[in-house]
């Protein structure tokens, strides 16, 4: 049996160089002048992956973030040009990738499916032929003559998705599309997918979602960095990548911990707000902040805590309750009156001074 898909030591390098060349002028000036840089800024997202898929193989795609699972999808869509080894495909491809990329924003949803289709590969009576099973699965019907550019993104991803979806592909390219729109339409993109199996449909399945890569698929490889870590049925493959995917206990702590204090926080400035109001309510409304607490409805067993929060205004920000404002005034008050009762030693030595 001949594969549908064949990848050969398949390697993808990127230029991450920062310089900007917006001439091809400034091109060869940089190329010249920083050969050794631009050659430090290469990145290999692939290399050297090997394998391949016969008819009714569904592969899962697992990794973490930036391990080249995006990479190797459009790698074999044709998306990028491979920089070393190749691949080889046989029979029609669907690429499930970014969808709705190719829409133009000022076309109505009737325009974009045969602009959409086209750039897919479909002949326009295919097109035709399949536009109400597209409008209507897209839940688009009211509105075929709109803009694009008026779609939610929701709206833009669905309308792609059933674009994509009306052929019936010898191999399936799908990149965590399954997550488009709400519950209901991702159960419903789900199973038009598991309807597009029938027929020994060879797919290519990226998701970080082990178990709907468990209910789609029957084989899966893992990506690390690029390279291929393994290869194999999903029943052996799946243990080996939740171990990957267990999480550090330090990091679970820090987390947590990192968590508590925004919450500490939080409750913090929220006991502050409430405190001013107390002071704020005692001032205008002539309430103890007892009874401000009380009209606030803050429990009794709080009392303190709230006490305690403002006194902390008091002193720090100069903001203070009728009764303390009162105090304060009745203290500056009885200060007045000592000092005029009782003169201060400059003054008696000034008095003295002047009977000499």
């Amino acid at each position: 049996m001949q594969p549908t898909v064949e990848v050969s030591h398949l390697g993808m390098k990127f230029n991450l160089s920062q310089e900007m060349h917006d001439t091809l002028k400034d091109y060869f000036i940089n190329l010249f002048a920083h050969h050794q840089k631009m050659k430090k800024d290469e990145f290999w997202a692939l290399s050297d992956v090997s394998f391949k898929l016969y008819p009714g193989d569904r592969l899962g795609i697992l990794g973490l973030n930036g391990a080249g699972k995006s990479t190797i999808l459009k790698a074999i869509a044709g998306v990028y040009h491979p920089t070393t080894g190749y691949v080889k495909k046989k029979g029609k491809l669907a690429p499930l990738l970014e969808l709705g990329a190719g829409f133009e924003p000022q076309y109505s949803a009737r325009e974009n499916i045969f602009l959409y289709g086209s750039i897919l590969g479909y002949k326009k009576e295919f097109i035709q032929s399949k536009f109400d099973e597209i409008i209507d699965f897209a839940e688009l019907r009211d509105f075929i003559e709109v803009p694009v550019k008026n779609y939610s993104s929701g709206m833009k991803s669905r309308l792609g998705f059933a674009i994509c979806t009306a052929v019936n592909p010898d191999i399936l390219i799908l990149d965590e599309v399954l997550s488009v729109g709400d519950k209901k339409f991702r159960r419903k993109s789900e199973d038009k997918i598991m309807s597009m199996f029938d027929g020994n449909v060879t797919v290519l399945f990226v998701s970080h979602s082990l178990d709907q890569v468990r209910r789609i698929c029957n084989k899966a490889m893992i990506l690390d960095h690029g390279h291929l870590k393994c290869f194999g049925d999903i029943n052996d493959i799946a243990p080996i990548y939740e171990q990957m995917t267990q999480e550090d206990p330090e990091e679970i702590a820090k987390r947590e911990a990192k968590a508590r204090e925004a919450r500490a926080k939080k409750l913090r400035a929220s006991r502050k707000t409430k405190g001013r109001d107390i002071i704020r309510m005692t001032n205008n409304l002539s309430l103890t902040p007892e009874e401000a607490m009380a009209a606030l409805d803050i429990p009794e067993d709080k009392f303190q805590i709230y006490r305690d929060v403002i006194k902390e205004i008091e002193e720090n920000e100069g903001m203070l309750t009728k009764q303390e404002a009162m105090k304060q005034a009745a203290a500056e008050e009885a200060e007045l009156d000592r000092e005029a009762t009782f003169p201060s030693e400059e003054e008696q030595q000034a008095t003295g001074d002047s009977d000499d």
